[in-house]
């Protein structure tokens, strides 16, 4: 039988997965931060971490947006995850 989650202890293991996504949300909104100077792919990424991982609903929405601006510039990418395009194009 497990113990409830409030009750049980810290495991060391858990403290170092939450620290880990700390970083990586603080990676994440460096790069927000400073979308000029870093490629669509690796903006593409922190978006998807502050998507998951954003401490606010509004950290989280503002990512999707920015991944639909994103989206909207590149339009080849969001032709080639369609699923309905035709073969041999």
């Amino acid at each position: 039988m497990n113990i409830p989650l409030p009750l049980r202890q810290s495991a060391p293991r858990d403290r170092a997965r939450r620290e880990w996504i700390d970083e990586r949300r603080r990676e994440a909104r460096i790069v927000v931060a400073d979308v000029v100077n870093h490629s669509d792919h690796l903006i593409r990424l922190a978006c998807n971490v502050l998507v998951q991982h954003g401490e606010t609903p509004g950290e989280r929405e503002d990512a999707r947006i920015l991944l639909v601006v994103l989206d909207a510039k590149s339009p080849r990418r969001a032709e080639h995850r369609r699923p309905d395009r035709e073969v041999g194009r």
